[in-house]
């Protein structure tokens, strides 16, 4: 078998992780799916080109069988039938700590969105979750304060996040190739959390992100059962819960949990994803033009309508439904910031555990309490599985109806997308993917939104509220006026240059670049990081 190559730069305990049996494990992961995964990336152009010429998606007549069919996903392992709080946020160690400590039930440790994949990233997360796995994570800051876990014997349970099907792992070749960054996440948490989980009473569950169809669900479902037998694993010990976060994965839920029968958990309405996949997707059509990103809410028909299927979808197939994040930071300065924000979380909340949702997330643990209380006052039990929403008829153009999206495309919207999506690929670029941007946890999904509206706004000339027509002229004087302020309050200073001309590309140029990670990625590489 052909050896991987190591490029990384040294980092402290990669020798634990990066040994030579987990790498051969890796390889022969990549040796088996790399080249299905390859061929999925290439479905997915082929179907934006459909998109692009007027073709418009619609539930597949090809697996009607699997929604008309009578089925059920596995039954839930015990730690994992009550999901009523679950906390997301990066495996850096404080934060991990903080997770751990936060009295969620489960916390989704995030090797994506709100992770930069320097390399030391990549391996630090994994040495990481192994000690988090083993209750041994411990951490003193460099002020000299201490965090270790309160309650060894009460944890969230974990679910790791591997990268999205796009996403390569430059630091690891094979054959003089880069592995694929999803199996990379997965294979070494598994290689070496799997038997250790199973020994505590819990197993090796995963979150898995930006699905766009049933097929790339079962490269997901042949990969676990391919690990759990080349391990010794016992065949369904592996639980996954699928971000349903691209318009194309919503009209194939039934089929994604089919594929995934034996591994399922749950669905997950991963909204802001989700919306930046409906502008990246119709980013050319009429009839799609978002209003701000701020103005678009959970009570817009056609995201009603997405959250309503995930729920009836999920309780007909015996699989959770699991509501979008409450990304507020709370202020420890402004009492009135936090009083407004802390309704708002509270309203979305409590819509979630109306319309059935099992449990929802949260960014901070601030939070925590808010979204336990919520639904401790609506559940009867762990869950609400039982609760089918017969009552939810959704057609494909309930789906599609971007136009009854209230709200208005505003400058100050304009000026806020410019100003998180610099700022945020800004500390991307230095290593921090989950970033605290005015009073909100913003990862790459929010800087996505960003990005791809202002690409729409530009190329179809919209108006805005005020009377200004969206131009590149009128985008590049509102960059040059945001960079000033960021650099004037020191926000990542030496990155925001580098940041400006990624984000202005993404944003501006001709191309639509399918995901703006790809190119930071390259900067971050191109720094030797």
């Amino acid at each position: 078998m052909a050896s991987i190559e190591v490029t990384g730069p040294s980092v402290d305990r990669s020798d634990e992780v990066l040994t030579p049996d987990a790498l051969a494990f890796l390889a022969d992961l990549q040796q088996r799916f790399g080249a299905r995964r390859d061929e999925l990336l290439a479905a997915r152009r082929a179907r934006r080109e459909r998109i692009a010429s007027g073709e418009r998606p619609d539930f597949l007549a090809g697996t009607a069988e699997v929604r008309a069919g009578d089925w059920r996903v596995a039954p839930p392992p015990r730690d994992l039938l009550d999901r009523r709080v679950e906390i997301t946020g990066p495996t850096s160690r404080k934060m991990a700590i903080n997770a751990l400590n936060s009295g969620a039930r489960v916390w989704l440790a995030d090797l994506e969105d709100a992770n930069t994949p320097h390399w030391r990233n990549v391996v630090e997360g994994q040495v990481n979750l192994a000690d988090a796995v083993r209750r041994t994570i411990a951490f003193t800051s460099p002020e000299g304060k201490g965090y270790s876990l309160a309650d060894p014997d009460h944890l969230p349970v974990i679910l790791p996040r591997p990268r999205g099907w796009h996403l390569d792992e430059a630091h690891l070749t094979l054959d003089g190739r880069p592995l694929v960054g999803g199996l990379v996440d997965f294979g070494l948490y598994f290689f070496h959390n799997a038997a250790e989980q199973l020994s505590r009473g819990s197993g090796p569950y995963f979150y898995l992100p930006k699905m766009e169809s049933h097929l790339e669900a079962r490269l997901w479902n042949d990969v676990f059962t391919y690990s759990q037998q080349a391990l010794g694993i016992p065949q369904g010990s592996v639980r996954a819960t699928v971000l349903i976060e691209t318009i194309t994965a919503a009209f194939e839920m039934d089929e994604i949990l089919f594929e995934l029968r034996d591994h399922a958990s749950g669905l997950n309405a991963g909204r802001w994803d989700y919306l930046f996949s409906i502008i990246k997707n119709f980013r050319d059509a009429d009839g799609f033009t978002l209003p701000d990103r701020s103005a678009i809410t959970m009570k817009a028909p056609m995201m009603q309508a997405y959250a309503d299927l995930l729920v009836r979808t999920c309780h007909r197939r015996g699989a959770f439904a699991m509501g979008g994040m409450a990304a507020f930071i709370p202020s420890r300065r402004d009492a009135a910031v936090n009083e407004a924000a802390f309704a708002k979380v509270r309203e979305d909340k409590e819509r979630e555990a109306r319309a059935g949702f099992d449990g929802s997330w949260v960014a901070h643990p601030d939070l925590v309490p808010v979204c336990a209380e919520i639904f401790d006052g609506v559940l009867d039990g762990d869950n609400q599985v039982a609760r089918q929403r017969d009552d939810v008829r959704v057609s494909s153009s309930d789906l599609l109806d971007a136009a009854a999206t209230p709200g208005e495309r505003t400058l100050d919207g304009l000026r806020l997308n410019v100003n998180v999506g610099i700022a945020y690929v800004a500390a991307w670029l230095a290593g921090n993917g989950a970033a605290a941007i005015h009073n909100l946890m913003e990862d790459a999904a929010t800087a996505e939104i960003s990005r791809s509206q202002i690409w729409q706004w530009t190329h179809h000339a919209v108006t805005l509220a005020s009377g200004e027509e969206v131009t590149r002229e009128l985008v590049e004087s509102v960059v040059a006026e945001e960079l000033a302020g960021l650099r004037e309050s020191g926000w990542y200073v030496d990155h925001l240059d580098t940041a400006r001309d990624v984000f202005v590309a993404t944003a501006l140029d001709d191309e639509f670049v399918d995901f703006l990670t790809l190119p930071a990625y390259a900067e971050v590489l191109d720094a030797g990081e």
